[in-house]
């Protein structure tokens, strides 16, 4: 996986527009029955090719609610990523 959205999600909506793979899915959809969107790790490219930054990031409205994952081997990651559990954007 490449980004992760936390339990602080407030499932408004805003990454899921702005996801150019949709990767994310509501809460209904969450594999793990967690109440908070999540992000299918084998279509997540943290939007490498398409933004300068994770859309999705960038989008959310709450403050440190998507983090940096573990980049999975053979998975498309950024080059200049954060440490796995640190917010995306600050």
């Amino acid at each position: 996986m490449a980004v992760k959205i936390t339990d602080t999600c407030i499932n408004c909506g805003a990454c899921i527009d702005e996801c150019p793979t949709e990767a994310i899915v509501d809460d209904s959809e969450n594999p793990t029955g967690e109440e908070i969107y999540y992000v299918q790790e084998d279509k997540c490219v943290e939007c490498v090719g398409h933004y300068d930054e994770p859309a999705c990031a960038a989008a959310c409205p709450t403050e440190g609610c998507i983090v940096w994952s573990e980049c999975a081997e053979g998975a498309t990651c950024m080059e200049n990523r954060g440490e796995p559990g640190e917010p995306v954007i600050e």
